[in-house]
């Protein structure tokens, strides 16, 4: 199992999506947040569909700070059901890896 991992969260404002990235890189469950703004996504929530511009946050972190990750955005959100999607990193540049082990803490 990959040590590291990719996690997807989606935001409804610059403000929130701002928010949560500094959240997490300050509280050291991420080592860096990408923002793509402007997003458009398409779903299925409460007996209908919808198609809302959001942020997407690309958050880049340990597998073992999933949990804490998850319960601080969960308690930072404003969306009832966030967006935490986690991938592993399979591969990654050493250094980049090692940038990521060096600034989120470890369990």
């Amino acid at each position: 199992m990959s040590e590291h991992c990719v996690i997807f969260i989606t935001a409804g404002s610059k403000e929130e999506a701002d928010k949560i990235s500094r959240g997490l890189v300050e509280s050291k469950l991420a080592f860096c947040v990408s923002t793509l703004p402007k997003v458009q996504s398409t779903y299925y929530w409460e007996d209908k569909i919808h198609v809302d511009k959001e942020f997407l946050l690309i958050v880049k972190t340990r597998q073992d700070q999933y949990e804490a990750l998850e319960t601080w955005v969960k308690n930072n959100h404003s969306y009832e059901v966030p967006e935490i999607i986690a991938l592993p990193i399979e591969q990654g540049l050493p250094a980049y890896l090692k940038g990521i082990d060096d600034w989120v803490a470890k369990d």
